[in-house]
């Protein structure tokens, strides 16, 4: 590159041809990229109770990815706005559930911020997502509450195609929390994807699954809840399985408590990362006097591949 005096020509104003030739010699030196990617780690503390911890701070955590504790880059506690996606199984071994599916749905939404924005996924056989394309999410339930009130249960059951279509839309989500609420019995007899693909995405996108697993009381061969809590263990969530209308809308009502409550910490990965294999994390709080305190995070995450610039 020309020096610094060579880019004017005498009396300060600039040279043309030599302004042309430092531009394009810019152009041919090589370019080097840095991508930063901040790890995005929501939590969940409660006290030897259960009951949630919300008051602690940034200087309570500790983080850890594979081990080696890393710098915390950022902190939200509860008053993060969130993306909020609710993902319903309107296959025909819901019929039956219709009326506590609505429940479910109507609990959850009744606890929706104005600063929240939502967006909703049916299934049966195939995978609605039933927002347009050009808007994506609302910040208004009754939106939400409409378009999933006027679905017909029917068809078979595909819960991780359902599941990983809103992992999907979470990652263009404008929230800095991410969650999927599942409202299902847990059965799948017609996905194309398995669990490991959505498993795959839910650490990539960095959201919290919980389900509200709706079941029948007879042992039914379609009905499956321990997926529903497979999902919700390795995301860092939890699964409900209510029986009566006032338990479904309790444990909506704690669902949506809790993701109001949540923390949010940001940490920027080691070099190590580089490789894109999946990395564990671990989550430490310590509070003096608090007595002893129960953490709940996800189990790790994988990076998303880097996008090409044309």
């Amino acid at each position: 590159m020309l020096p610094p005096r060579d880019r004017l020509s005498r009396g300060g104003k600039k040279d043309p041809v030599r302004f042309l030739l430092s531009a394009l010699l810019l152009l041919l030196q090589p370019v080097i990229r840095v991508h930063t990617e901040l790890v995005v780690v929501p939590v969940v503390v409660t006290d030897s109770h259960g009951r949630p911890v919300s008051d602690l701070n940034a200087s309570n955590f500790h983080v850890y990815e594979d081990g080696r504790l890393q710098p915390t880059a950022a902190f939200y506690r509860g008053d993060a706005p969130i993306t909020l996606g609710l993902i319903v199984d309107r296959s025909q071994s819901m019929r039956p559930k219709t009326n506590a599916v609505l429940t479910a749905v109507s609990a959850v939404l009744h606890s929706i911020r104005t600063n929240d924005e939502l967006f909703a996924v049916d299934f049966n056989d195939h995978v609605s997502v039933e927002l347009p394309d050009d808007h994506p999410f609302t910040n208004d339930p009754k939106v939400i509450d409409a378009t999933l009130t006027d679905v017909r249960a029917e068809g078979r059951t595909a819960l991780y195609d359902g599941v990983a279509a809103g992992l999907q839309q979470l990652r263009a989500g404008h929230g800095e929390r991410r969650a999927l609420v599942v409202i299902s019995d847990g059965g799948d007899n017609a996905s194309k994807r398995k669990y490991a693909d959505v498993l795959a995405l839910a650490r990539q996108s960095g959201g919290v699954i919980y389900a509200i697993g709706l079941l029948a009381a007879s042992d039914e061969e379609d009905q499956n809840p321990e997926a529903l809590r497979r999902l919700c263990t390795d995301t860092g969530g939890v699964a409900y399985f209510p029986r009566t209308a006032d338990e479904i809308a309790e444990v909506s009502a704690k669902v949506a408590s809790e993701l109001s409550e949540q923390y949010t910490l940001g940490f920027l990965p080691g070099a190590q990362t580089a490789t894109r294999a999946f990395r564990k994390i671990e989550v430490k709080v310590t509070a003096e006097g608090r007595g002893r305190l129960h953490v709940r995070t996800r189990s790790g995450y994988r990076s998303l591949p880097e996008r090409a610039k044309p």
